[in-house]
């Protein structure tokens, strides 16, 4: 594939390298100047799904600093946060819970996530008061 679409794929490609890698100084960069910041993958993954994921809480609070959707579940149904908690990604975790993020999105849940690795510290975060 060569042309406009062939150069937009990589665009896109390289977007998503960057929220796996956590540079965040460049993917700001590109989002601030009108890349979209809920772009998303071919799995529905987005920006904010791939940094969270990996482990990049800076990442995560710059995409939400711009804006990014904290609650978008990606085609399996997951939503940043329980793959934060899977991935035990606490400062992600901390990043997305101050964004906004919704421990009830999704499936499985983070609060079912946390439940069943135990983290009971995460839990005591995540699970809504009865």
């Amino acid at each position: 594939m060569t042309g406009p679409s062939a150069d937009v794929a990589e665009l896109a490609g390289r977007m998503f390298d960057l929220a796996r890698r956590g540079d965040t100084d460049t993917l700001a960069a590109y989002v601030d100047a009108g890349m979209p910041v809920d772009l998303t993958n071919g799995s529905g993954d987005t920006l904010l799904m791939l940094a969270a994921y990996h482990g990049h809480a800076p990442t995560v609070r710059a995409l939400t600093a711009r804006g990014a959707h904290v609650d978008r579940l990606n085609d399996r149904g997951q939503a940043p946060l329980a793959g934060a908690v899977f991935k035990g990604e606490d400062d992600v975790v901390a990043a997305l819970l101050e964004a906004g993020a919704d421990p009830l999105g999704g499936h499985p849940t983070a609060v079912d996530t946390a439940r069943v690795f135990g983290r009971d510290d995460l839990l005591a975060l995540l699970a809504p008061p009865e």
